[in-house]
């Protein structure tokens, strides 16, 4: 449990010494066609008049304001009749359909979590002069997948019982989509356990957090004498790149040697860096990864917005920044849901009196069923992912202990929406990361205007208050959001004693050349405002936090295949631990195998 400013609880000696006995090294850093004369509006069925009643949803179904099903009635091999319902999820979307089959005889329904793989192009549907099995249609083209013919009964059965997270069907145009187990790192599983099963687990969490991890992922830069790279006319291959950093001159040619940059990058050919440049990444056009420290931020912008930005310590504005930058024009950015995480009830880290004990969560709802999440991309997406990397913070602290935030909307828990479907509402004032139906991205301070575009959204994550809010054109500079150093407003976790500095995340947007670029950036020591600074140097149009406080969660990792080969490198090379080892090489989560965690991925875009 975070405190809020101006107060502090002791840290008693005894319970750490006790604390780090038991945790030990694992704590260590190292649109649907209705049926004719059968479909029905969702909006005119009883359960949602049971809903509107209750004011809360019942199942996550009923909170998709857009969503379409259809049903037709077939003959079993009995020849008695037996009924099945296809509900498109969100019908723009037009990703994740639920298919229940009510078979004669049987009490309960089967139930079916199915995702269109081509939902571009493809629809899904019933038709009751097929009812068989489902319509799919692509073009001018029109098939029937018979999945509960009489002698196809076991096939949907047969695919839920393979494992397979994603189990193909109807020559593999559709995927059933099956529970698996996320991976979860040492960290993760003590820290879950000390937070769902011991009182107090909140508390011990914190405390080891900040005396065991304090700073120890800081990184200085080593600067190297000379300016050789300068000299031989900066670095490569940069035109229709992102814009560099504005640096203080006495500061703009430190070269730097990148020690723990596990992404190779073209350079000149000493393999030094230049802090605030940026450099292509080797094989994939259109990435460029770069290194920075906020000391070398240009003196106006450090000395801009002092009554919102604090002043930076010697050791936050030293910590080296890894950044990367992917070139929107050429790639598509996407989100899911771990396994386990972010949840869906209430997070403890809430006044108790804005918590409504009628409800199970502040969507009415605390559970994903019948969807199924399973914490990996899918195969036809995998296959054109160029990087991935964490999301925002879990449910248990997505949501605001202190200040405005944390007495309005429920205490304006973090939303999230994966594939169109809407796992926890978006709320206003907080930063947003959308995805619209055109491919655009968007980072945004969300407003109830904005629920105008939910139907548009395909993807978004919510993750506290924004560390960048605009940019001023009179003063070409950024602007810091104004509770970048408000401890307990800003919901920013940190250290007890309000320091605040930490390994943390964040996510930018930059144009430059008349092209737009997504940053992610990894600060190995920093708070809000070293994070607003070196935005700030970065010209960026918005930036907001992510995750925090260990290499797991802010893990980021490029992908190059080669042939049958996937070879994985990382923003910082200590990465590499989370990931699994098979026979000598690294196979990546969210690629790989199915994490417990929510992650964004990058994709190129088609013919690019």
């Amino acid at each position: 449990m975070k405190e809020s400013a101006g107060h502090s609880h002791p840290r008693p000696p005894r319970l750490r010494r006790l604390l780090v006995t038991f945790l030990g090294a694992s704590f260590l850093p190292g649109p649907c066609v209705l049926a004719s004369g059968e479909g029905k509006s969702d909006s005119q069925s009883s359960s949602n008049s049971s809903v509107r009643a209750q004011k809360v949803p019942v199942t996550i179904v009923d909170l998709q304001p857009f969503r379409q099903t259809s049903s037709v009635q077939f003959r079993a091999g009995s020849n008695e009749p037996g009924r099945a319902w296809l509900t498109n999820l969100n019908s723009s979307a037009n990703c994740w359909y639920l298919l229940e089959l009510q078979w004669p005889g049987v009490a309960t329904k089967a139930i079916y979590h199915l995702e269109n793989a081509d939902p571009r192009s493809q629809r899904i549907l019933l038709d009751s002069g097929s009812p068989d099995g489902l319509v799919i249609v692509k073009g001018n083209q029109r098939s029937v997948c018979g999945l509960w013919k009489s002698d196809s009964r076991d096939v949907l059965e047969a695919a839920r019982r393979s494992g397979a997270p994603y189990a193909p069907l109807c020559g593999g145009t559709i995927y059933l989509r099956n529970p698996t187990k996320g991976r979860r790192t040492r960290i993760e599983t003590v820290t879950d356990l000390l937070r769902d099963k011991v009182p107090g687990g909140e508390t011990i969490v914190d405390i080891v957090r900040d005396t065991i991890f304090t700073d120890s992922y800081r990184e200085m830069a080593k600067v190297l004498p000379g300016s050789e790279e300068a000299a031989a006319g900066g670095p490569l291959g940069t035109a229709g790149g992102p814009a560099p950093a504005r640096l203080d001159p006495a500061q703009k040619d430190r070269l730097v040697e990148p020690a723990n940059l596990g992404i190779r990058v073209q350079s000149a050919g000493s393999g030094k860096l230049t802090l605030g440049n940026w450099y292509p990444v080797r094989g994939i056009p259109g990435i460029y990864a770069g290194l920075v420290d906020a000391r070398a931020v240009a003196p106006e912008i450090l000395h801009s917005y002092t009554k919102v930005v604090a002043p930076l310590d010697s050791l936050e504005a030293g910590a080296l920044v890894y950044l990367v930058a992917f070139d929107l024009a050429q790639f598509d950015l996407k989100f899911a849901l771990g396994t386990e995480h972010p949840r869906l009830g209430w997070s403890e880290h809430m006044p108790d009196r804005m918590r409504d004990d009628s409800m199970p969560g502040p969507d009415g709802i605390d559970s994903a069923a019948p969807l199924i999440l399973n914490g990996l991309i899918n195969p036809r997406d995998a296959a054109q992912t160029v990087a991935t990397f964490a999301g925002g913070f879990k449910r248990a602290h997505g949501a605001f202990m202190y200040g405005v935030l944390a007495y309005k909307n429920h205490s304006s828990h973090y939303g999230f929406i994966e594939n169109g479907v809407t796992f926890s509402r978006l709320q206003p004032d907080l930063s947003t990361v959308c995805v619209l139906d055109d491919g655009g991205v968007e980072l945004l301070t969300w407003t109830e205007g904005d629920n105008r575009l939910l139907q548009k959204i395909r993807y978004a994550r919510q993750n506290g208050v924004p560390i960048i809010t605009g940019f001023d054109a009179s003063r070409n500079m950024s602007v810091p959001g104004p509770l970048v150093s408000r401890w307990g407003e800003g919901n920013w976790s940190g250290s007890e004693d309000r320091k605040l500095r930490t390994l943390r995340a964040g996510a930018a947007l930059q144009q430059a050349g008349g092209r737009r670029f997504l940053i992610y950036a990894v600060f190995t020591s920093a708070t809000p405002s070293a994070m607003a600074r070196v935005f700030q140097a970065y010209r960026c149009l918005y930036a907001m936090h992510l995750d925090m406080n260990a290499l797991e969660h802010t893990y980021m990792a490029v992908c190059r295949r080669q042939g049958t080969s996937l070879d994985v490198e990382y923003l910082i090379r200590g990465m590499r631990v989370v990931d699994k080892l098979t026979d000598g090489q690294y196979v990546p989560r969210f690629i790989g195998y199915a994490d417990n965690r929510d992650f964004f991925y990058v994709l190129r875009k088609e013919g690019k």
